[in-house]
């Protein structure tokens, strides 16, 4: 996080377009640290003010102009464990830890947490966190370095996405490998996997009648003969 860079004298929002444009904000939000591992004025006390969401960061600019911590900015690489909290008996919330930005005015690692008394905590946190994802996503520079700083895609610092399950095929896994590549599948057998059918029941009662019937008429002509 660095501290006082994205203000300016009037109050408004200063936005590097290096890294992204303002995708949504929310007005009245009241930001608040704890656990503070430096000691530091700028981040006592409960600021309010609004907070505004990037591709890659998250920024609050106070309404109070004489506020010595005008503006704070978040990017999301430095932030993790991020929940949203909706407590019974008050406004919800989101927290998590953020840690210092080399060069951002402070140092160390804090606790914070942003209260949303005109609501809009769930919404803005679910977009926090589908923005932190892509911009874990982000593809490497040209030179090999992470762009922006981020990491690669994944677990991002405590916002990363809920398990899945495996989808269930009908069918086993893939064989291994040879020489770089699958098998190809057994060849189906030629009754598709279906027994031989076999007579009906039917057919089979009608020529056991018909047998009996030939043995009788038979023995009938025998005795004519003999007579």
């Amino acid at each position: 996080m660095a501290l006082n860079r994205n203000h300016s004298q009037n109050g408004g929002v200063l936005i590097n377009n290096e890294k992204g444009t303002v995708v949504r904000d929310c007005k009245n939000v009241e930001l608040s640290f704890s656990d503070v591992s430096c000691k530091t004025d700028l981040l006592k006390g409960t600021k309010k003010g609004t907070v505004y969401l990037t591709p890659y960061r998250m920024v609050f600019v106070s309404s109070n102009i004489k506020d010595c911590m005008g503006s704070a900015m978040f990017p999301y690489y430095l932030m993790k464990g991020c929940s949203i909290e909706q407590p019974v008996f008050a406004a919800n919330f989101i927290k998590g830890t953020v840690s210092a930005e080399p060069g951002g005015g402070w140092e160390g690692q804090a606790h914070f947490k942003m209260s949303f008394p005109s609501g809009g905590a769930i919404e803005l946190g679910q977009h926090l966190f589908k923005l932190a994802t892509n911009a874990s996503r982000a593809p490497p520079a040209q030179n090999g370095a992470s762009s922006f700083g981020y990491p690669s895609p994944g677990m991002m610092n405590g916002y990363g996405p809920p398990s899945q399950a495996p989808p269930a095929y009908p069918f086993p896994p893939p064989p291994p490998q040879q020489n770089g590549f699958y098998q190809g599948p057994p060849p189906a057998p030629t009754n598709m996997g279906y027994p031989s059918p076999t007579p009906a029941a039917g057919n089979v009662q009608m020529f056991e009648v018909l047998t009996v019937v030939c043995q009788i008429l038979l023995k009938e002509a025998t005795e004519k003969r003999s007579v």
